[in-house]
Formats: structure tokens, sequence, C-alpha cells
């Protein structure tokens, strides 16, 4: 089927006449003949609210950074997929993602509400790769109230809810095929009495999250080890090595903290399940993960450039992509080197007493995760929004944080990055490889993933091998 034009925003839909296309399709914005149009923007706030929605629920159901990427990436492609019919410039997903076959396009000849459409099979997704189901159903039930309420035919309404369930099960069907069921009963990991290996750290000694993650089938990458960094620098506790020079170099930090290094390093702690310990008593903090943060980075770039639902949806796309494949490709890494904590290390070798300013999270130390995926999805956003996009960053307000300020993307990926050295949970060699294999994922998810029809562009793809020290 030929690909329709962009559909105008006015109460009659846009008629193709069979003659000059072979087939009729309508793409109705918004709903019935004489109501009255709502403004481009208030579908791309839809989705907004939809992707805020699937937030809450994953913070919610305390997802892991691995698994949270998971559900934004096929939740944003489906939303993508169901939307592009109406935007011809726009290319489909299918056959540019790993395993990714067709997506069946609306039917020919009648009317659909297209960004009802692509809201419904984001929810539709999220709800089946969440756990609060209940939780979804409302949220996603709220927005098709909306659509139905701004004046959509029931007709319309209808056929729009159909296609968004028939995109969404396509998706779902795809996604079903990327080995993550099958490491559900995966070996968990095992830890040993090796010098420098990685060891749970207070205060939960919780297992190590997602051993197996670097099994599941990425989106873009060749392999979850395509980009794998320079070897960690060896483990070696005399006082004058290269490896305790860096333990030093995290120990001095994190007793020297100024006011300024601390706010950022709050702001991008992003630790889904913080533990707490009081007496004889413990309770755990919920929050937003970091691919969660950047998701909400997305979204307020795309507000802040004005964008309407498509180019809203290819950020968000494109961004969990990168985000996604950044986890799978650090992940491998992480669990191939199984590189000690500097909590670990300096309580044991420098100073018993010494505590992070962040919780140590479950996980080995080797690359910095944060400076992975900030790394991967600011490649993205510079190539989608510019390289001095300005934005506000207000992804921690519901967490009692206040809004920080950055004049690039690049800028609150270093700052992100460098936030680790400062919280005493990474190395300075884990922060700057991070940086680096981040850069590249980023840069193979510009090259490889075309979402519009257009003239071959310079790949922009920064690597930060110096993280700033931060600043609003």
């Amino acid at each position: 089927m030929t690909s329709p034009p962009r559909p105008v925003r006015r109460a009659l839909a846009l008629a193709l006449t069979a003659a000059a296309l072979g087939a009729a399709v309508v793409f109705g914005a918004r709903g019935r003949a004489g109501a009255a149009p709502r403004p481009p923007a208030s579908d791309a706030e839809m989705l907004d609210r939809a992707m805020r929605g699937l937030t809450s629920v994953i913070v919610y159901d305390i997802f892991s950074p691995p698994q949270a990427s998971r559900a934004y990436a096929y939740a944003s492609v489906a939303a993508y997929e169901a939307l592009r019919p109406a935007h011809p410039e726009y290319r489909t997903l299918a056959g540019q993602l790993n395993g990714l076959d067709t997506i069946p396009g609306p039917q020919a000849g009648v009317e659909y509400a297209l960004p009802l459409a692509a809201v419904h099979a984001f929810m539709a997704v999220g709800r089946q790769l969440t756990f609060s189901r209940a939780r979804m159903d409302s949220l996603r039930a709220a927005l098709d109230d909306e659509y139905r309420r701004s004046g959509v035919s029931p007709a319309v309404y209808a056929r729009s809810i159909a296609y968004g369930d028939t995109v969404a099960a396509r998706v779902l069907a795809w996604a079903a095929k990327d080995r993550y069921l099958q490491t559900r009963g995966a070996p968990k990991f095992s830890v040993t009495n090796t010098p420098g290996r990685w060891v749970p750290t207070p205060p939960a000694y919780m297992d190590a999250i997602e051993p197996n993650w670097r099994l599941l089938r990425p989106f873009v990458l060749d392999s979850a080890s395509q980009f794998r960094p320079a070897p960690p620098i060896a483990f070696d506790t005399a006082k004058s090595s290269a490896y305790m020079q860096q333990v030093r170099e995290v120990y001095d930090a994190g007793r020297a903290l100024t006011a300024e290094q601390k706010a950022l390093t709050a702001f991008w702690d992003c630790n889904p399940y913080v533990m707490h310990v009081q007496g004889h008593s413990m309770f755990a903090t919920k929050k937003i993960t970091p691919g969660g943060h950047w998701m909400e980075i997305a979204r307020t770039a795309s507000r802040t450039a004005n964008a309407d639902v498509m180019r809203s949806a290819e950020a968000y796309a494109r961004t969990a992509i990168a985000l996604a494949d950044g986890f799978i490709s650090n992940w491998d890494e992480k669990f191939r080197s199984n590189r000690i904590r500097p909590e670990t290390v300096i309580d044991t070798y420098m100073d018993p007493a010494w505590e992070p300013f962040l919780q140590t999270p479950p996980f080995p130390e080797y690359t910095s995760g944060h400076s992975v995926i900030s790394a991967a999805a600011a490649v993205v956003l510079t190539d989608e929004f510019g390289p001095h996009a300005a934005f506000a960053d207000s992804a921690e307000v519901a967490y009692g944080l206040p809004v920080r300020r950055f004049t690039s993307f690049d800028q609150a990926s270093r700052e992100a990055a460098i936030s680790r050295l400062y919280g005493g949970i990474h190395f300075r060699q884990a922060i700057d490889e991070g940086a680096v294999q981040g850069a590249k994922v980023g840069a193979l998810v510009i090259a490889r993933v075309r979402t519009r029809a257009r003239p071959e562009q310079p790949i922009v793809a920064q690597a930060a091998p110096a993280p700033a020290t931060g600043g609003r």
C-alpha cells in the first residue's frame, strides 16, 4: 500500500483518491466533522502522558535499569509504527531493527485517528512488559477515554483502538523472541572469593542484577560485545599501583565533596531501589531508573522544540533503542570483567569506616552504566535536536530535587558520568571507557535507524573521554 501524506489539522479528513494512489486511506487527526480542532501539540502531550504513565508503573514495580530500558524500547517502537502511516516522510523500523518484520498498515479507504492508535499501542505494549497491569489498564483507559471525549466518532475510535492493538500484537510477538524469557531460567551469578572480583555490597547485600542480560537480542548491535571496551586496569593493592591510584581518587573525592558536587550527584542517582537502615529496621525508597531519566529528557527536548506528535514519537523511539542497546553492551562488559566496587576495595584495604555518597548498585563496576547509556542517549538526542539544544531537566523534581539546566545533551551526559565518581561507586576508567562505549552505541543507532526519507547526514557522535565536572 502506498503511504498516505501527512494529515492536516481540520475537521474534515483528507481523502486520497484511488486513481492517484491505488487505494485511499483517510487519517483523521481528531474526530467527527464539525468538531473544533485541537492544537497539534495536544497529540504530542497525550503521548508524553503515556510515557510518564509507563514510567510511573516501572517505578512502582521496581524495575531494574535494564528491564526498564526494554519496556521503553518496545513501547516506543509500537507508538512510532502505529503513527507512521500518516507521515510518508518517516520510514518504518521494520527491516532496520534486528528481527522486526513488516508491521501491518491500516485498512485502506477508511478514517483513523492514528495518534489515538499510537498512544493505545504504546500502553498495550507497556502493559504486557510490566507487572502491575491493573495500573496500566487504568492509565490506558483514561487516555483512550480522553480521545473519545475529544470528538472522535465511535466508528473511528473503535477502528483506531483495533489498529493500535494490531500493531501492539506484532511488536509483542517480536519482543517474545528476544530471549528475555530464556534468561529468566538461566543460572544466577556465582560470587567467588577471587581478589578483585565483584561481591555484594552494603546495606542489602543483594544478588547481582540481570547477569544474563547480554544474552538478549540487541536492537541494532550485531552482538552484545560489538563495542567491547579496553580491559580494566589490573587489580593490584600495592599503594603505588595504577589501580590503587584510581581507588585513592574515589576515596579522596568522597571525603571532600562540595555542595555543588553533592547536588549533581544526588540528581543523577537514579537508583530504583535504595535501602535505608535505621537501627534494626530496613526500608526502601523507589526512584526513576537511569533510562527513565533520559526518556524524560527526550520528552523535555521534544516540548522545548515544539515537536509534533510524529517527531516526538521519533525522538522517543530512537532514544529508547539507544538506551536498550546501551544496557546490553554495558551488561556484557560488567559480567565479563566482573570488577569489584570501590566500596569493597576501600573498606577492605584502606578505611573500613568509609561510605560512598551514593548507595552502591548491585552489579559489577566496569564499565559505568550511567556513562554508557547517558552517552548513547546524548548522541542520539544531539542528532535529533542539535548540539546546542538547551533544556531544563525536571526529571527528579518528583523525588524532591530541583531542576537542573543544561546547555546541551552532551553536557548532561558528562555530568551524569562524573557523578558516579563523586558518588563513590565507580572508578575513573569505568567512567571514561563507558562514555566512549556509549557514544559508539549512539552513533550506530544513528547510522542504522533511518527514521526519515531524507538525504544522508553526518553522524553526530562525540565521545566523552574526560567527563565534565558538572554545573548548571
